[in-house]
C-alpha cells in the first residue's frame, strides 16, 4: 500500500510541475506576442542657413570718477549717469539699461616709498543706450561723448530678439524637413520612407555682433570693422547677421 501512494503522488508530481510548465510556456507566448516589435529608426542631421537683419545700434557709455571720499566719488558718477538718463528719455526710440556699477579703492605702486599708495576710492557706472536708428546714438554720442569722466565704447549693430526669434524659429523648420529629406534618401535604398520623428535635438549660431572701436563724436574717427564700412554719405553699413540651425533627428522607418 505504501508502494502504491508512493507511486500515485510521484504521478500527480509529473503532472503538478507539467502544467506549471505549461504555464510559463503560455505565459512567455502571451508576452513575446505583447510585446510592441521595436521600430526600425534612421538617425540624420539637418541644417538652414539663413540670415536676419540688424535693426538696433548700440553704445555703451562708461562713467568713472576718482576722488578720495567714497561718498563723493559715487555722488559724482550717479549725477552725470542721471543727466544721460534725463537725455535718453527725451529720445523716440531710444532704451538705456545698466551693465555695470561697481565701487572701490585704487591703489598705485609708488617706487620711492616702495609699498601700495591709496588714490582714492573709484566708481564706475556702464549703461548700453540702443536705439533703432543710427542718429539716434549719434545724438547720444555728440552730447556725452567727450565729456569730463564719460567714455564711450563698443559701438555696435545687431538684430533685436523681436526680429531674430520668428527668422531662428522658421529656419529650426527648415532644418527638421531637411533632415527628413535626407532620411527619405537613405530610406529609399531599401524601398522604405522616414515616418514619425521619434526624438530631435537642435544647436543655434549667430554672429549677431559687429562691433566698431575709436568712437568719437559725430563717429569721425570710427574704425569700421572688416564686415562692415562706411558709405559715401558718413552712414555706418553692416551686413545681416548670419543664422545657422542644426538638428539632429530620429525618424521611424516605414
Amino acid at each position: 500500500m505504501k508502494i502504491m501512494k508512493t507511486v500515485k503522488l510521484t504521478v500527480l508530481g509529473v503532472w503538478g510541475l507539467s502544467i506549471v510548465g505549461c504555464g510559463a510556456i503560455l505565459m512567455l507566448l502571451f508576452n513575446a506576442i505583447n510585446q510592441p516589435a521595436i521600430p526600425r529608426t534612421i538617425a540624420v542631421r539637418g541644417e538652414c542657413l539663413t540670415t536676419a537683419p540688424r535693426d538696433k545700434t548700440a553704445i555703451t557709455l562708461r562713467v568713472t570718477t576718482l576722488d578720495k571720499s567714497a561718498a563723493r566719488s559715487m555722488k559724482m558718477a550717479t549725477d552725470t549717469v542721471a543727466k544721460i538718463t534725463e537725455f535718453v528719455r527725451g529720445l523716440d526710440d531710444a532704451e538705456m539699461q545698466t551693465t555695470e556699477f561697481n565701487s572701490y579703492e585704487k591703489t598705485e605702486w609708488n617706487r620711492d616709498l616702495q609699498k601700495s599708495i591709496s588714490l582714492g576710492i573709484e566708481t564706475t557706472i556702464a549703461v548700453e543706450v540702443s536705439a533703432k536708428s543710427i542718429e539716434t546714438i549719434e545724438k547720444v554720442l555728440n552730447e556725452f561723448a567727450g565729456n569730463e569722466n564719460v567714455f564711450s565704447e563698443n559701438l555696435r549693430m545687431y538684430t533685436s530678439a523681436e526680429v531674430l526669434k520668428p527668422i531662428m524659429e522658421k529656419c529650426l523648420g527648415v532644418a527638421v524637413e531637411n533632415a527628413r529629406a535626407r532620411a527619405n534618401a537613405l530610406a529609399a535604398g531599401d524601398h522604405k520612407r522616414a515616418g514619425r520623428i521619434l526624438s530631435v535635438s537642435y544647436e543655434t549660431a549667430t554672429n549677431n555682433t559687429s562691433m566698431y572701436k575709436n568712437i568719437a563724436p559725430r563717429m569721425m574717427a570710427m574704425g569700421a570693422a572688416t564686415e562692415s564700412a562706411m558709405d559715401v554719405g558718413g552712414s555706418l553699413v553692416s551686413k545681416d547677421t548670419d543664422v545657422s540651425v542644426s538638428v539632429s533627428a530620429t525618424f521611424e522607418i516605414r
